[in-house]
Formats: C-alpha cells, sequence, structure tokens
C-alpha cells in the first residue's frame, strides 16, 4: 500500500511526522514513570493536529477515516500511549460529525474549543463491574432529577486521556419510580465540583495513556447536560472510523519493524564477517514481518479507501472493518515477537524501545471488536447471517 496518494495525505502524513518525531523524545521517560505526556498533547495543540477529525466549517482539518489513520500509524511510531489516547478523542469526535446526534449549538462549540482551545474529550464508560460498554449491561453509576439539573455519582475506569480532558462523555442509569432503568449520556465538565480524577492506572502497556479512574460524588450538571440517546436523529455512518485503532497499532509493529532492520544491518558480532543481516534465519524473521504488516496495513488501508470510493458497498465490506482491527492487533503482536527474536536479549534492555513498544501493542487485545467479536462479525458475513 503505496502512500500518499493525494496531498491531503501528504499534509497529513508530513505533520503527524513531525510530531511524533518530538514527542518520541520524552517517551521513554513517560512509560518508565506511567506519567501523563502533557507536553506531548500541548504540541499536538499548538499544530493544530487536536483538529484532525473536526469538521472544516468549524475550523477543524476535516480528516477521512483513511487520512486520519495514516497520520495516527505515524504518530504511533513515536509513542504509541499518545497515539492511543489521541485516538479515542479523534474516533469520539468523528463519530459525532458523521451522525451529528448532539444538538448542532453544543457540537459546533465543542469543536470550536477543539480547535481553538486545544480542549480534549473522551467517553467514560467502562466501570469495574461492568467491564466493557461495548458487551452491553447497565452502568452502576447513576443519574438522579434534582431541582438545578441531574446528580451523578459513580465510578468510571479505563478513562484514557483523564489528566488532561476538557470533557467526559458519562454513561449513567437513571432510575424513575414505577419504570425500568434507562440508560443515559452526559457531558460533564471536568472541572465541575464532585468530579475528580483518581491515579489508579498503572499497567504493563500504555502506560502514559493516563486511563485513571474517574470518580463523581454528587457531581451535578444543568438539565441540557444530558445528551440525545435513541431518540437522535443521526443519519451519518460512524463505522469506517474503527480505522483509527487499527492503524495505531501498526504505526507501533512499524516502529518495531524498523528497529529490527535498523539492529541487523549494523549488528557485527566478531565471530562475523558481515552483519547479522546476511543471515538467512534474519532474513526470513524480517521477511515474517514485512508480510504481516503488508497484510494488515493492506486491509486497514485499503478498506478505508474502498470505504470512501463506492458507498454503495459499505454494507457488503463492513465485516472488513472488523477484520482490520482483528489483523492489525494480533499481526503487531507477532511483529513485535519476531522484532525480539532478530535483535535477542539486547531488545529487553528497558534502554531500548523495543521492549516498550512490545508491551504496548497487546493492549490492543482489550479494544474493541475484541477478537472473539470481531471473528463473530467476520463469521456470521461470511455465513450470510
Amino acid at each position: 500500500m503505496h502512500y500518499p496518494k493525494t496531498a491531503r495525505q501528504a499534509r497529513f502524513i508530513e505533520l503527524a511526522d513531525c510530531l511524533a518525531e518530538q514527542i518520541a523524545v520524552r517517551a521513554a521517560e513517560h512509560d518508565r514513570d506511567g506519567s501523563f505526556p502533557h507536553e506531548a498533547f500541548q504540541l499536538m495543540r499548538e499544530a493544530g493536529y487536536l483538529g484532525l477529525t473536526v469538521p472544516e466549517e468549524y475550523g477543524g482539518l476535516g480528516a477521512d477515516p483513511l487520512e486520519a489513520g495514516l497520520a495516527q500509524e505515524r504518530l504511533a511510531r513515536g509513542d504509541g500511549s499518545v497515539a492511543l489516547s489521541a485516538t479515542m478523542h479523534f474516533g469520539l469526535i468523528a463519530r459525532l460529525a458523521a451522525t451529528r446526534p448532539w444538538p448542532e449549538a453544543l457540537f459546533a462549540r465543542i469543536c470550536r474549543e477543539v480547535v481553538h482551545d486545544g480542549a480534549l474529550l473522551n467517553s467514560a464508560a467502562s466501570e469495574p463491574a461492568l467491564g466493557s460498554p461495548s458487551r452491553g449491561g447497565l452502568p452502576a453509576t447513576t443519574a438522579t432529577k434534582v431541582a438545578d439539573g441531574w446528580r451523578i455519582d459513580g465510578r468510571k475506569t479505563w478513562t484514557s486521556l483523564a489528566p488532561a480532558l476538557r470533557y467526559a462523555s458519562v454513561s449513567a442509569a437513571i432510575h424513575a419510580e414505577g419504570e425500568p432503568p434507562k440508560r443515559a449520556n452526559f457531558l460533564v465538565p471536568m472541572a465541575t465540583p464532585g468530579v475528580r480524577v483518581e491515579e489508579t492506572w498503572d499497567n504493563l502497556g500504555m502506560r502514559a495513556t493516563g486511563s485513571h479512574d474517574v470518580v463523581l460524588a454528587g457531581a451535578v450538571v444543568p438539565d441540557d447536560a444530558r445528551l440525545p440517546g435513541d431518540e437522535a436523529t443521526g443519519e451519518g455512518d460512524p463505522r469506517p472510523w474503527a480505522t483509527l485503532t487499527g492503524a495505531t497499532y501498526l504505526g507501533i509493529a512499524g516502529a518495531a519493524r524498523d528497529y529490527a532492520v535498523r539492529f541487523a544491518q549494523e549488528r557485527r558480532p566478531s565471530g562475523l564477517s558481515g552483519p547479522i543481516a546476511e543471515l538467512q534465519t534474519i532474513q526470513h524473521r524480517i521477511a515474517e514481518i514485512e508480510l504481516l504488516l503488508l497484510q494488515a496495513r493492506a486491509i486497514v488501508f485499503g478498506t478505508a479507501e474502498e470505504w470512501l470510493a463506492r458507498p454503495e458497498a459499505r454494507d457488503a465490506i463492513a465485516w472488513q472493518l472488523a477484520a482490520g482491527k482483528y489483523l492489525a492487533t494480533n499481526n503487531a503482536i507477532r511483529v513485535t515477537d519476531l522484532a525480539l527474536r532478530v535483535v535477542g536479549s539486547v531488545g529487553l534492555q528497558r534502554s531500548q524501545p523495543l521492549e516498550r513498544y512490545f508491551r504496548d501493542v497487546r493492549a490492543g487485545l482489550a479494544q474493541p471488536p475484541a477478537d472473539d467479536a470481531a471473528l463473530t462479525i467476520i463469521g456470521k458475513a461470511a455465513l450470510g447471517l
């Protein structure tokens, strides 16, 4: 897959490459400390990159799924944690832009805050007992009607970008007397009294995403903070934005590939007459890496490109979006494993980035659609179910 193919793609890739080079400088430090990379998001803010998926009508860059995916692949080469947490922000804005479920005035205001202030937005949906919201289930977080709006109480987990968010879209259950509980979403400013970030994030990989718990204890928001639910008449299609997740993991795998190739070209043990790149075993491992990346990139970006070029085929190829995520994350895991086998024990040193790539890509297994859900989508499509 040879990109860029357009001037816009080239523009976004160049911007992401420039940012990736800068954020890579402190990636190891933030990974080691589990600290949030505020300076990386400030760089993206100053470059206008945080408006990547904001519609152009509101001053954003208006990137389509392919353009945004190509950019995020390059950003992830610098720091996977930064790219993944930014993907949460980009994906939410993009889906809202596609479907327009929010009141126009509200969406326009949030978009302008993103463009002009670099405001960050993410969902706060996962909970300790609920697990992933993609599996269904009713939140334990509650929204209770009060005189001046809604009081929200609960705990949200895995809230990426938590230390830097301006807004969170919080899912909660409304319990009204005589009625079954209803799921609802509320746009909650993180500065609201009763909202606090509890720093619980200490994971194997993606350690700098700031995916801490958000605790809401009597946080009161106005009536208009309740977001439209099933009654919203959104008309767009949010499905292609799944491209961003796969692209992020492909970027990390690409960085692992580049590291392994450079190492093989430069490593000259005293017992060999040349670099280890001349060994057939090394060549075969690099070859497998190349094939895995080629396969995943072809599906992730090829599907996004076809989606844009052939609107009439979207329902027929929608399963390929799940296939792209499945291949990108699983192939990235295999790529980093092979890269470690090329490099050997040196790759396990904390002073080298390869062990971070190896850890970071494993986070992709937990992101929707998880492998079992993706395979179900693919299998049903093939069986006509």
